[in-house]
């Protein structure tokens, strides 16, 4: 679940592994490219945190981030 800090959304997602991991995140920077938004994310092994904001807009949360994290949501 998305959660909204720090004028930030942000989500932890844990795969089994670190190769659904890389997966997960090859399939989401995809998806940024092509929204042309792109998260703020990092990866340990089988877990892989992001978080968006739009910068263009002051750092806070816009559509262009809800919008990222309802798509991002539909991989899973």
């Amino acid at each position: 679940m998305w959660k909204e800090e720090d004028n930030k959304l942000k989500r932890t997602f844990e795969f089994k592994d670190f190769s659904e991991a890389f997966a997960f995140m090859i399939r989401v920077g995809l998806l940024a490219e092509k929204q042309n938004h792109h998260p703020w994310w990092s990866n340990v092994y089988n877990k892989v945190n992001i978080e968006l904001n739009t910068h263009d807009a002051g750092d806070i949360v816009t559509d262009k981030d809800i919008k990222l994290a309802a798509a991002i949501d539909k991989l899973i």
